[in-house]
């Protein structure tokens, strides 16, 4: 079974402006290793409805797997659930469920002494505000405070706060994507090498992807620091059995073009 490509869009002028620091990335990437799979690209995007809805649409017409972290309050800032709709051509209404569980989660809040129950009340109902999606959507389950995300044509819409947005990502890629988790084996190796410039052996690196054409070289050279002199990062990914032997040949070929060798893997 082939796996659609991961991606991952980050929303919110608070991290283009440095206000705040992405944590979703590094946790999106560790949670797919987890599950023997990998994200294939992400972006950042600011606020800007007109730009959330065309980076949506574009998103909508593939059949990628999308996590969207960010803007789906019920503040004048957080557009995603409208620039979602006006994406897909959909209306916005509020999902019975979500209300059902903002609900409570108001009233567990006012018997802790925090606001009150009465869903009519101005508050309230702005409250509500964040259970309105595009029709068609699904809830994503929030466990932290229970007002929950939406799931709509492959893309999950979360908040931006970690700690509500990584459960949301685990409880997705497990129940829904459960069927894709370790379909293929894959292994990545690499090595430092001292002395060598990279231009030397950039012809090695392109004849083992001639040779072995699953396998993917990687070259990621360092000028140093207090630690480690100057060297380079060689390594290679792909199928585990051809993996090996191609990550031979380039350790042979580091060697042979005058390199220096020291294992990292």
């Amino acid at each position: 079974m082939s796996q659609p490509n991961i991606r991952l869009i980050i929303i919110g002028d608070e991290i283009l402006s440095g206000r705040r620091e992405d944590k979703h990335f590094a946790r999106l990437v560790a949670l797919l290793k987890e599950r023997g799979l990998a994200l294939h690209s992400a972006q950042i995007i600011s606020d800007d409805p007109d730009h959330v809805e065309a980076v949506l649409r574009q998103s909508f017409a593939t059949d990628d797997i999308v996590f969207s972290c960010g803007g789906i309050g019920a503040t004048p800032d957080d557009q995603t659930r409208q620039a979602a709709a006006r994406a897909l051509g959909v209306e916005l209404r509020l999902h019975p469920e979500a209300a059902a569980l903002i609900a409570e989660r108001t009233k567990e809040q006012a018997d802790a002494g925090q606001g009150q129950a009465d869903m009519t009340l101005p508050e309230n109902q702005q409250r509500l505000q964040m259970g309105v999606f595009p029709v068609g959507a699904d809830i994503v389950p929030n466990p932290y405070n229970k007002i929950p995300g939406f799931f709509i044509h492959n893309h999950t819409f979360m908040p931006g706060f970690p700690v509500m947005a990584w459960p949301m990502m685990e409880w997705t890629l497990d129940n829904r994507y459960g069927h894709l988790h370790h379909l293929t084996v894959k292994a990545e190796h690499s090595f430092l090498a001292f002395a060598l410039p990279e231009s030397r052996i950039t012809p090695s690196l392109e004849q083992l992807e001639r040779q072995w054409p699953g396998v993917k070289a990687f070259s990621l050279p360092s000028v140093g620091d207090n630690q480690r002199r100057p060297h380079i990062e060689l390594g290679v990914k792909g199928e585990p059995q051809a993996c090996a032997e191609a990550l031979a040949f380039l350790r042979g070929e580091v060697q042979r073009v005058g390199g220096k060798l020291t294992a990292i893997d």
